[in-house]
């Protein structure tokens, strides 16, 4: 699997012949090796030009941007080289068709339900107190088949995570990572930044994964498709987030790699400093490249390239070969 190339330096990107480098305000050089790079993560501020762009829509780079608060900007996207008008129409049908829609909005959200079901009886079965958001989130779950409009379907998707932060503070039990409420943009405590930061990182590596097949990142079915640019990666992250981006904050605070003083108050909110960033995204790349067994295809494979077969699937499903099923995490 390609690999994706983080920048929090500033500085400028240079092309030079056949290869690309990163060179610091110091003048300090990183090479990009762009045969084994997907995508690349920009947190710092850079100097780009046509030639740069140019030589990463032609190695099918995509390029990510991220604000000095950790928010997603916006992201180069090279001319699709998959692009497919019959997946494009496959995509718009089922979209039209409101049934067509719930359909694969249900299962994202069944998807998600069940995932954080999946971490909260992890830590249940390691003596942690989160019985009752257990219950809460199982007796919601029968009404995501019940739904016939993606609002409601969102409003019981919202409620089901609104009981699995609550379990939160039980699983990480530090006094300074208490969570309160969901609270974004700006996020009110460090622990709401965390989740902030890491969903962010997850929606751009599903949108670079969505370039590596035939679907239109444009159309999304659990999240309105609209003058907003990107929804497919929004409704993909859903899956992943409390098996990949959940498990990351409380392995990296469970173990104190990131602690009350890797943030700071500045006066849009709390910002996470530099170092704590980059303790994330190795920790999250880890992650990415940890393998589990997978029973349909009789091997390990890694959660990102998990996070492809997702596409894959849904690829049948609209296809009309194969009905999509979530993953689901079976540890």
């Amino acid at each position: 699997m390609k690999k994706t190339f983080y920048i929090f330096s500033s500085g400028d990107f240079r092309r030079k012949d056949n290869t690309l480098y990163f060179e610091t305000e110091q003048g300090e050089r990183r090479f990009i090796p762009v045969e084994d790079t997907a995508e690349i993560m920009v947190f710092g501020e850079v100097a780009i030009n046509k030639r740069f762009l140019e030589f990463l829509s032609q190695k099918e780079i995509v390029l990510h941007y991220f604000n000095h608060h950790g928010y997603y900007m916006g992201s180069f996207y090279p001319r699709e080289h998959l692009n497919s008008g019959y997946m494009t129409l496959k995509q718009a049908e089922h979209y039209l068709d409101q049934e067509k829609r719930l359909t694969i909005a249900r299962l994202l959200v069944e998807g998600a339900a069940k995932n954080i079901l999946r971490v909260l009886k992890y830590y249940s079965a390691r003596g942690k107190q989160v019985e009752e958001q257990i219950e809460s989130i199982q007796k919601l779950l029968p009404a995501v088949g019940e739904c016939h409009e993606t609002a409601a379907l969102m409003a019981i998707e919202g409620n089901m995570r609104e009981h699995y932060y609550r379990a939160f503070d039980e699983i990480i039990g530090l006094p300074d990572f208490i969570f309160e409420a969901r609270s974004r943009r700006p996020p009110k405590n460090y622990l709401n930044t965390l989740i902030s930061f890491g969903n962010s990182l997850l929606y751009t590596i599903c949108l670079s994964e969505i370039y590596r097949t035939h679907l239109d990142p444009r159309i999304g079915y659990l999240h309105t498709t609209n003058f907003r640019r990107f929804t497919l990666n929004l409704d993909l992250a859903e899956i992943f987030k409390p098996v990949i981006v959940d498990r990351v904050i409380f392995t990296l605070l469970g173990r104190k790699m990131i602690t009350a003083d890797d943030f700071e108050r500045g006066t849009e909110g709390i910002l996470m400093k530099d170092k704590a960033k980059r303790s994330f995204v190795e920790q999250l790349e880890e992650k990415l490249k940890t393998t589990i067994s997978h029973r349909e295809i009789g091997r390990p494979v890694s959660y990102r390239r998990l996070i492809r077969l997702e596409l894959y699937k849904l690829e049948k499903h609209l296809m009309g070969e194969k009905k999509y099923e979530p993953f689901v995490a079976t540890w």
